[in-house]
């Protein structure tokens, strides 16, 4: 694990644009749950960080000890087994196995931790616990972060502030403010791990993908048993990445009916890949604007 400690300030060159300023920035990398997770905090007090992070990737261990299914005496695997009845397994498996069975049926059953036929709570668990570790960050003070783990980031205010330049004032000189800078979101292209398929314009935002490039062909059709086929990715952006992970989950799992079923979402945005490599976006996926990020 690492952590860095840094704050820079930036000239920006434009018309509407004077400067830019990337307050004190506190970065901390943990690898867990098979992953790297990374916080990126930004206008914090270095202490206050500091134990932020600690505090995060100890609830994100805490989390993989119970709930990976490559550990023979995480929870999950003795509930699997057998050994463990789920009502004896404490508060936090009890929640994420009854999400399990809600989400199933919101997704008429394409969402499923048990659809390999052993149970896998994972598609969610990642989602979950990343969402909690944010909410967890927020109520200490901290409002500025962006958290990754794989395919899965929440993001809480802004990267940094700019002046703008507006109208004149009273006295015929221009007036300025500051405006914050949304975090970008990079997401990876399905078949080129150095580019980009899309960035994500974000503030308060969770962006789940899910696509067979992190972990391989891990994704099964509960319904045939069988790999879907038809998509690259799909990537879902809202409140909550818990739900998101889910709902991209189970849309990749749908194949090719999955870019229909993302516009039924309340709450979601979403951009599906298909093999041919088409991208269908609902209608308020928040792509970043490029000009915009240049003024």
């Amino acid at each position: 694990m690492s952590s860095v400690h840094s704050s820079a300030v930036s000239g920006v060159e434009g018309h509407a644009v004077f400067a830019t300023d990337l307050p004190a920035r506190y970065v901390h990398v943990e690898h867990v749950m098979g992953t790297a997770v990374s916080l990126d905090l930004r206008d914090c007090d270095p202490k206050e960080a500091a134990a932020g992070a600690a505090s995060a990737v100890r609830w994100l261990h805490e989390v993989d000890a119970l709930f990976s299914t490559y550990k023979p005496d995480s929870a999950v695997c003795r509930i699997d087994r057998g050994e463990l009845p789920p009502e004896n397994a404490g508060a936090e498996v009890t929640w994420v196995l009854d999400r399990c069975a809600e989400l199933r049926r919101a997704t008429d059953g394409y969402f499923d931790a048990w659809a390999t036929g052993v149970l896998d709570p994972s598609a969610l668990v990642k989602g979950w616990s990343v969402q909690r570790a944010a909410e967890a960050l927020t109520a200490r003070g901290l409002t500025d972060f962006c958290l990754t783990a794989g395919g899965d980031v929440v993001s809480r205010g802004c990267r940094g502030v700019r002046g703008v330049r507006g109208g004149r004032g009273g006295e015929g000189d221009q007036e300025f403010r500051q405006d914050g800078l949304p975090w970008r979101i990079g997401v990876q292209h399905p078949k080129d791990r150095g580019a980009l398929a899309a960035v994500v314009q974000a503030g308060d935002l969770a962006v789940a993908t899910s696509g067979t490039y992190e972990r391989g062909a891990h994704i099964i059709d509960p319904h045939t048993g069988s790999a879907p086929t038809g998509l690259l990715s799909v990537t879902v952006c809202g409140p909550d990445l818990g739900t998101a992970d889910a709902y991209a989950t189970a849309a990749f799992a749908m194949g090719r009916r999955a870019a229909d079923w993302t516009l039924t979402l309340d709450g979601y945005e979403a951009m599906t890949i298909t093999d041919d490599e088409r991208v269908h976006l609902t209608p308020g996926f928040p792509l970043a604007d490029p000009v915009e990020e240049s003024r």
